[in-house]
């Protein structure tokens, strides 16, 4: 859950052809019927002031529409302001009352959150894609963009905003607009949001009309860095703060996050517990809020950490106080104590796994310690356990989509548990991270480069999330997998692996028995389009793609590229765009060869000068158009 350090966001690809013909020859696929829905990732979202407020000793005031998240700036100058317009209320999700944020809305909610000479590109969200986009020829209106309140729990959303009617209305009408259906492109927590959208939708249509609504509006489903499982980055940030790379202490960062609804979405969960079906008791027993048990099968407690690969929380609660005592003073008190006359005692270590985190165990056991867990266990009962719709820390099963991708980075230093001690300070800061516990390609680590005994998986995750989470979409393939491991840059194919018909038990993880090369990066493609008849499935694994990064990846932005070509092209004589041969598709994917005195890829480029070139690689261009060079791959 690094996101907006990692500005995470999600997008979605689709484009729209604007000639409809390449050397004179007609296509055969309908492409003005292309349209996509963006769901963005938490925090990725443009907020802007819907009120007045005057920031005593600042020049700088915030006015209706002036830019909130992000705007540093401000940040700098006027953090009390700038926290009156962030902070929520933590029990009622209401604004401050001196100050209202929004969420901006259209394409300009995802594309630059902080615009400016230094802040632009590293808050840059969409220009790449854009830009992309641009070159292929995709129409304006064929991009639709669902921003949303990052800040509040599902059910607020629907609440407060309407978000999820405003989602279907988007779907429908991208429906009209374009006469097809529409591709769903989401990253980190928008998953999160789509899954609820679908949820959601179950209770607002007939149950006989719910899957053909979805036929109807989605060709496909893809799944960026979705937390499937959680993210344990998710503690940290509610016990100890996560700045995301501003200019505020941690202790800030954490009253700022842990005033959030959403702050719970992404807490980590166990893949063996579940709730009832709220679905199937809505509709026999009417609607109605109500209290998600959960329930949890036997592996829970047979098997150790829940399925993660530690406990999650390992935490030392503070010695018995004396009576009188508060359990968290405040500055003022801990100035005035006469610290040498304190009792010394040892504390208490306790474990917590996933499963203790959802149901709240955890925080219970630290309530008489640490106040925002009083509003945290609040949080969790209210807009979680007693959801309406769904309980959203319920591990996910397939979504009834025909066509789904499920994509994400491996093998990067990804945190998976902590260990939290009392820091002897006054509350925000009262707990301090003793020791962090990593997984790195198969193996775990502390912090200061110890081995640590655990169940590691197959791979590391993205840096953000756990590989456990992440690769949890594996189950949704079935019985019989291909599995084909190419090189990331573009090839000629003589490193392409590939092994078909690979039994897949449902609740294991699939382990390719592929080789590497040294200093390659690879992407390994598991796909599926047999057991169930009328969908396919196919799980991505990108190789060293970190979660922020990999929506920016120009690999990620080729393989959707070729994969949505091959879909809507009626030559099409396989389930999958093949991945025999990768070459340059765009101008940019042209360099030169330095070691051969010439432009690399001789078949596809060519050197020719344009002016204004400064070196040799810039003046590499395609010989022939990107459209030519797309037909390759069908």
């Amino acid at each position: 859950m690094r996101e907006l350090r990692y500005l995470v966001v999600a997008f979605l690809l689709l484009g729209v052809l604007q000639t409809n013909t390449i050397n004179g020859k007609a296509f055969s696929g309908d492409y003005s019927k292309m349209s996509g829905i963006i769901i963005p990732g938490y925090a990725s979202t443009q907020l802007r002031a819907w009120s007045i407020l005057d920031c005593p000793y600042s020049p700088l005031d915030f006015n209706p529409l002036d830019a909130v998240w992000l705007d540093t700036t401000k940040v700098l100058s006027a953090v009390n302001c700038w926290l009156k317009c962030m902070l929520l209320d933590p029990y009622n999700q209401t604004d401050n009352p001196q100050c209202k944020s929004r969420p901006d809305s259209g394409l300009s909610a995802i594309t630059e959150l902080d615009p400016g000479y230094i802040t632009g590109p590293l808050s840059s969200v969409w220009k790449e894609w854009v830009k992309w986009c641009i070159e292929f020829g995709i129409e304006a209106n064929a991009i639709l963009a669902a921003p949303y309140d990052w800040r509040l729990s599902a059910s607020m959303l629907e609440e407060r905003d309407l978000y999820f009617h405003k989602l279907k209305l988007t779907f429908e009408t991208a429906l009209k607009l374009r006469k097809g259906p529409s591709l769903v492109f989401a990253h980190s927590l928008g998953n999160n949001v789509f899954r609820y959208f679908l949820e959601w939708l179950k209770l607002e249509i007939a149950p006989k009309e719910y899957i053909q609504w979805l036929d109807d509006h989605i060709h496909a489903y893809f799944a960026v860095g979705a937390p499937l499982l959680g993210a344990t980055e998710t503690v940290r940030a509610t016990l100890s703060g996560f700045t995301f790379g501003l200019p505020i202490s941690e202790g800030t960062a954490r009253l700022l996050f842990n005033s959030f609804g959403s702050s719970l979405w992404m807490m980590p969960i166990s893949k063996y517990c579940r709730t009832d079906n709220i679905y199937w008791k809505r509709f026999f027993e009417g609607k109605g809020p109500g209290h998600h048990t959960y329930h949890c099968d036997e592996m829970e407690f047979r098997s150790n950490y829940s399925g993660w690969p530690t406990d999650i929380i390992n935490i030392e609660i503070p010695s018995t106080q004396s009576a009188g005592a508060e359990a968290y003073p405040s500055l003022s008190e801990m100035s005035q104590a006469n610290l040498s006359g304190m009792e010394c005692g040892l504390p208490t270590p306790l474990s917590f796994s996933a499963r203790e985190i959802a149901d709240g165990t955890f925080f219970k056991a630290i309530e008489d310690y640490d106040p925002d867990t009083k509003r945290l266990m609040y949080q969790l009962e209210k807009l979680y356990h007693g959801d309406p719709v769904l309980n959203p820390l319920t591990p996910w099963d397939r979504p009834p989509l025909k066509n789904i991708f499920c994509i994400y980075g491996v093998d990067l230093k990804t945190e998976v548990g902590y260990y939290f001690a009392p820091s002897g300070k006054p509350y925000p800061d009262n707990w301090i991270i003793t020791d962090i516990v990593y997984e790195i390609e198969g193996a775990l680590f502390s912090r200061s480069g110890n081995l640590v005994n655990g169940n590691p998986g197959y791979a590391s995750g993205d840096e953000t999330v756990p590989y456990h989470s992440l690769s949890w979409c594996k189950t949704w393939l079935g019985s019989k997998v291909n599995i084909t491991r190419a090189p990331q840059p573009e090839h000629d194919g003589s490193d392409v692996q590939v092994h078909l018909n690979v039994e897949h038990h449902q609740d294991a993880d699939i382990i390719p028995s592929m080789t590497r090369t040294p200093q390659v990066k690879y992407v390994t493609y598991y796909e599926d389009s047999e057991s169930n008849p009328g969908q396919r499935t196919a799980v991505w694994e990108v190789d060293k793609a970190s979660h922020r990064n990999i929506v920016r990846s120009p690999v990620l932005m080729r393989e959707l590229w070729l994969q949505m070509w091959h879909d809507i092209h009626a030559d099409a004589g396989s389930k999958f765009v093949t991945k025999a041969k990768r070459g340059p598709l765009r101008d940019d994917d042209c360099y030169w060869d330095y070691g051969k005195a010439r432009c690399a890829w001789p078949e596809f480029c060519e050197y020719r000068y344009v002016f204004g070139d400064v070196h040799l690689g810039q003046s590499c261009r395609l010989k022939s158009s990107s459209f030519d060079l797309l037909l390759r791959y069908l």
